[in-house]
């Protein structure tokens, strides 16, 4: 079996976002990039499932720039076996993305495609289910284990009640979530070997996909600045104050 898992080039979880000085999004120059952390969790599951000889092939694949190569290397340096990269500078919107990797896995055929719930930049969380729709394949959303028996998969998924457990038939689309696993680290050895594995590079229009954006972002804004807390003497106090701010 062959696992798809699709990555994306985002701002490091450490760098705090900085808004462009007209107000039109997120100032990107000169800030560290690296790959989104639920995908990172999606490429180490996709490699343990392997290893554990659930799968014989992991193929990274992202869309985006010249320089989402280097997210892909990094998925290489883990442990899958090639890439491909979908160039485009574009802001490419998830229904698109949606669209690119179902052309992908309708060439790669691959049992399970795995990808992280959602991109850390914008938080749509939309890509794993449109794919899902797309190429009519059951799906397993927030996944906090996952196991392969046979010609299907049970994805126990993180809900608001608790845990939910679905089994579903492969092919199927599985979005990863935080506690699925803790991803590994690259080895020198495999960063230099990673440099030397396939990755081939492709373009939207090579799947007959029109990337146009649908969606125009009118402004962006700092949130405002929290007003410092106050301590209260004791429990009466605190219900006034509440009281007085119409809270209770």
């Amino acid at each position: 079996m062959k696992i798809l898992v699709p990555v994306k080039r985002v701002i490091d979880y450490n760098v705090k976002p900085r808004v462009k000085s007209d107000g039109s999004g997120v100032d990107l120059a000169n800030v560290k990039m690296s790959m989104n952390p639920f995908d990172e969790i999606a490429v180490e599951e996709a490699l343990r499932l392997k290893e554990a000889g659930k799968a014989e092939e992991v193929v990274a694949v992202s869309v985006g720039p010249a320089k989402a190569q280097e997210t892909l290397r990094t998925a290489l340096a883990m442990g899958a076996d090639r890439a491909i990269l979908v160039e485009t500078d574009e802001l490419v919107e998830p229904l698109a993305v949606a669209k690119i990797l179902k052309a992908i896995a309708a060439e790669e055929e691959p049992g399970i495609v795995m990808l992280g719930k959602q991109a850390i930049d914008d938080d749509s969380n939309q890509t794993g289910q449109m794919l899902a729709a797309l190429m009519e394949r059951p799906q397993g959303t927030f996944a906090s284990k996952v196991e392969i028996d046979g010609d299907s998969v049970s994805v126990t998924r993180e809900v608001d009640g608790g845990l939910e457990t679905v089994k579903l038939t492969l092919p199927a689309i599985v979005t990863t979530d935080l506690r699925l696993n803790e991803p590994r680290y690259a080895s020198l050895p495999n960063i230099m070997k990673a440099k030397k594995k396939p990755l081939d590079t492709k373009t939207p229009a090579d799947y007959g996909v029109d990337v146009a954006p649908r969606l125009t972002t009118t402004n962006v804004s700092e949130p405002p600045v929290r007003q410092a807390g106050e301590i209260v003497e004791d429990v009466d106090a605190l219900v006034a104050k509440l009281k007085s701010m119409g809270v209770a």
